[in-house]
């Protein structure tokens, strides 16, 4: 029986994933196998000596302590693209509300009264026109499973479409349009774009990626788009773009109190992937990553440690989670001299590795406590 602590309200077609073999729990003080998590801050949580893996059920994970988890071997995963779709059909709404005064227009027209509306309608509308997206350029920064879908769809929309990715991996460039323009100069994107999207996680090196000095590259009334974090773009940049009019509009999914009731500022409440369809889909997701790792091993779309997996076949199955030093493989090896080796696989993540092996002995008691007496062993599971 594995225990899991849900820390936000969970989909229940995910957690239904889990089976009867699972005891679900809301109660943080419990010992818990992993936990299962969409926004709940973890940085000043205690994390039980029992815990494993943390899935969060969505793309960030900001809000939990990757290098303390890391410190003490629990495998940290997120839902790279169950919210992708979600986000990008927001990300065109964000273009066109910034492009068409819809809200503003919208507000105005609920103030109008009296029995001739369809008169002053006609007499105010041409206060509220706009711009057509079509043949406009649209840069993206950042062409993973977001940045795609919205590349992609811009494509379909008539727009010029830039990406700027210098991490754009072999099976997301196969996934592109082929019309999309991947430049390798992020300045291309700042001067030759009407609308700016940005797609990337929030990192030291990341951090204010839209700043002053980008802002200055930029055509005059651009259009900024930010439903990835808010530490990407700089506050006082934009404000300050929008009052020379270098900045057309502002669309944030985190508004914060140097963003909200700002003119030329359009907030959302961090709306990107609140659908049923990313909710659940998110949720399945970590329910399968977090499922598959407890009873198999097996690491997919882990933050912190190698992507890992072997067929569970065998009659014994082990996984060591280990520092990424030289001879860990060879010293596994020599306590398990005693044990046929069927398979084995290891990978490295910066610091730290992940070692699974699968045996067609059983792992004894006193293997098993060798191998975790051994240096820069973090954690070793028996699986079978």
């Amino acid at each position: 029986m594995y225990n899991i602590l849900t820390l936000n309200k969970i989909a229940s077609c995910g957690l239904d994933r889990l089976g009867d073999n699972y005891a679900i729990t809301d109660d943080a003080s419990a010992d818990v196998d992993g936990i299962i998590l969409r926004s709940f801050k973890m940085h000043d949580m205690e994390l039980p000596k029992s815990l494993k893996a943390v899935a969060r059920a969505g793309a960030g994970t900001n809000n939990i302590p990757i290098d303390k988890c890391t410190e003490n071997g629990i495998v940290v995963f997120n839902t790279p693209g169950a919210n992708a779709n979600a986000v990008k059909e927001l990300v065109i709404l964000g273009m066109l509300l910034a492009s068409r005064d819809v809200i503003g227009g919208n507000a105005w027209a609920n103030t109008l009264t009296g029995d001739d509306i369809a008169k002053q309608v006609e007499k105010g509308k041409s206060n509220f026109g706009g711009n057509e997206i079509k043949g406009k350029t649209l840069g993206v920064i950042g062409l993973g499973a977001i940045g795609i879908l919205v590349a992609n769809a811009a494509v379909h929309l008539g727009m010029n479409v830039v990406g700027y990715d210098p991490y754009l991996s072999v099976n997301n460039a196969l996934m592109l349009n082929r019309r999309v323009n991947c430049v390798s100069d992020i300045k291309s994107i700042f001067t030759d774009s009407d609308y700016i999207t940005v797609h990337v996680p929030l990192m030291d090196s990341t951090r204010d990626t839209i700043n002053a000095e980008a802002i200055d590259m930029m055509k005059d009334g651009v259009v900024i788009l930010n439903y990835a974090r808010g530490g990407l773009v700089n506050n006082d940049a934009v404000k300050a773009g929008l009052a020379s009019g270098k900045v057309k509009t502002y669309v944030v999914d985190f508004p914060d109190a140097e963003t909200i009731n700002q003119p030329g500022i359009i907030a959302i409440p961090h709306l990107g992937a609140s659908t049923e369809e990313s909710e659940d889909n998110c949720a399945v997701m970590a329910a399968d990553e977090i499922k598959s790792f407890l009873e198999t091993g097996d690491i997919v779309n882990s933050v912190n440690f190698p992507n890992c997996s072997l067929p569970c076949d065998t009659v014994g199955r082990i996984t060591i989670i280990h520092k990424n030093v030289p001879n860990m493989i060879a010293k596994y090896t020599d306590v398990l001299k005693g044990v046929n080796i069927a398979e084995m696989i290891n990978k490295s993540k910066g610091d730290y590795a992940y070692t699974i092996i699968n045996t067609d002995h059983a792992v004894t008691p006193d293997i098993v406590e060798t191998l975790e007496a051994l240096d820069e062993v973090i954690s070793v599971r028996v699986i079978k």
